[in-house]
């Protein structure tokens, strides 16, 4: 495997506590549970966080947009 192996990606910046460069749309992880981590706690306004597994192109782990309060403005 090389250092390339999973990518979290999203077609809208991506947010989070974790995530490495804030507002950046994708990040390269070689490790499938760290990717999916990270993922699994990063946040999009609208479509979904990705973690796809690049040297096929499978989608191991997808995540809906965060969905706004009802009394927020989307």
């Amino acid at each position: 495997m090389t250092s390339a192996d999973y990518r979290i990606e999203s077609s809208q910046p991506i947010g989070g506590r974790f995530w490495p460069a804030t507002g950046s749309r994708q990040f390269a992880v070689s490790d499938r549970a760290l990717a999916v981590s990270i993922a699994a706690k990063s946040f999009v306004r609208s479509g979904e966080v990705r973690v796809v597994h690049v040297p096929t192109g499978e989608i191991v782990f997808r995540k809906p947009a965060e969905r706004p309060l009802a009394n927020e403005e989307p």
